[in-house]
């Protein structure tokens, strides 16, 4: 793993917003696994702008396009509302010509990244449109199956608060491999951000600091990093006994230790580690199962539940 690259990549995102440093590798770490990632935050903590900062770190450099011709955006940003479709996202047919021929107009969702904004403020039916794509990384539409390029990540915000929300389906929270929360800004920070706004606020310096074909190769190195039978063992008990536990109504699925394995296997890479520790899977555990659980009680914190269970799953010794 090139860490100096690596440096530079999240410099140059912290450049124009302010970030925990632990919540930015989780986010580099997922990006590099495959996965995306949802940001359940209160308004105005900057959820727009890191996904602004990160798709624009790239540099691409040739338009691609699907396997059927279609041409790729490198990024594109869905402002979900309630009178969304799902063609409003994924594209649809219309009839051309004299020969009553069906021509396909993509939607945004044919980008590299894509940024879904407030995506519980979509309809079920409209939140339905995102499984095919965030598990199959293609679209059917009209009986013709599209294929999504790759990398192909994205970052849906969520409002945790206000009027007219839907709850998104278990499905479709099981397809993310994180959940997280950016929190407000230190005092510091929060100083920085109300002085330098309205002035030079450094986008103008801004541009892509590590080419579309470095982010590939990261992607492939993943599946270099060591995982121990125990390690694997390890893991499915923990998501096993999330299904056991008395407060749980639903508990993880079994995509959730698949999340778990390939996040784990993508941060050790980030970090210059050869193979996954226990430590490792332990810190992502939550992160990468909380919003899978469906609980009995409603006020119940699954964070709490799942110390619980880390707590009471014997770990594994490997030499």
């Amino acid at each position: 793993m090139e860490t100096d690259k690596l440096e530079t990549l999240k410099n140059n995102i912290r450049s124009v917003i302010y970030i925990d440093e632990l919540k930015l590798e989780y986010l580099l770490a997922s990006l590099v696994a495959g996965g995306h990632v949802m940001l359940a935050d209160t308004h105005g903590v900057g959820k727009t702008s890191l996904a602004r900062a990160l798709a624009g770190s790239i540099e691409w450099d040739t338009v691609e396009q699907t396997r059927e011709g279609i041409e790729i955006d490198h990024f594109n940003r869905i402002q979900c509302t309630v009178d969304l479709l799902p063609q409003d996202i994924l594209g649809y047919s219309r009839i051309t010509g004299t020969g009553y021929e069906l021509s396909f107009t993509k939607g945004p969702i044919f980008a590299h990244f894509l940024l879904c904004d407030e995506i519980n403020l979509l309809t079920p039916k409209t939140q339905g449109s995102f499984f095919q794509v965030m598990e199959e990384q293609s679209v059917s539409i009209e009986g013709n199956t599209y294929h999504l390029p790759s990398p192909f990540f994205i970052i849906s915000t969520m409002n945790l608060k206000g009027a007219h929300l839907f709850p998104l389906p278990a499905p479709q929270l099981d397809r993310f491999m994180l959940r997280l929360s950016l929190g407000y800004p230190r005092n510091e920070d929060e100083m920085a951000i109300v002085g330098q706004h309205g002035r030079q606020d450094g986008w103008g310096r801004f541009g892509p600091v590590i080419k579309a074909s470095e982010l590939k190769k990261w992607q492939s190195a993943v599946d270099s990093v060591a995982i121990h039978p125990d390690m694997i063992r390890y893991i499915v008990s923990l998501v096993r006994a999330t299904r056991e536990h008395g407060a749980v109504e639903t508990g993880a699925s079994p995509r959730t230790g698949v999340k778990i394995s390939r996040m784990a296997r993508s941060l050790a890479l980030l970090r210059g580690e050869e193979y996954v520790s226990h430590d490792l899977i332990k810190e992502i555990f939550l992160p990468s199962t909380a919003h899978r659980l469906e609980l009995k009680d409603t006020e119940a914190l699954p964070e709490e539940i799942l110390e619980e269970i880390l707590k009471s799953t014997p770990v594994p010794v490997v030499s």
